[in-house]
């Protein structure tokens, strides 16, 4: 039986993976009043290429074993700034410079 994960769980479940690769300043927000494509962002900071790719793996790894995929996934070979597109929820996860510059917590968070 297939069981459904709420997108706040899902958000957690996001968070959670991230810590775990010693993602740091990660931040959840709610976009359910200023968006109609997603509930929640999960932004996230790595200080180096193989430490924002090793977040986003961390993710999609801790994700599949609840049988939740990627539906789309940008940036991932640059790793400047990744985006990972579950529906419901979408993680951004950045180099320190590039979420100085892009402010998405500024952007969405006013």
């Amino acid at each position: 039986m297939h069981v459904a994960i709420r997108s706040d769980q899902k958000s957690l479940l996001i968070a959670k993976a991230s810590l775990s690769k010693k993602a740091y300043e990660v931040v959840i927000l709610d976009m359910k009043q200023m968006s109609n494509f997603t509930d929640f962002f999960v932004i996230a900071s790595g200080t180096s290429k193989p430490q924002v790719q090793a977040i986003a793996d961390g993710i999609e790894e801790e994700l599949s074993k609840k049988k939740l995929s990627v539906w789309h996934l940008e940036g991932y070979p640059e790793a400047q700034w990744i985006v990972m597109d579950y529906g419901d929820v979408v993680a951004h996860l950045f180099v320190q410079e590039k979420r100085d510059f892009y402010r998405l917590e500024r952007l969405w968070g006013e």
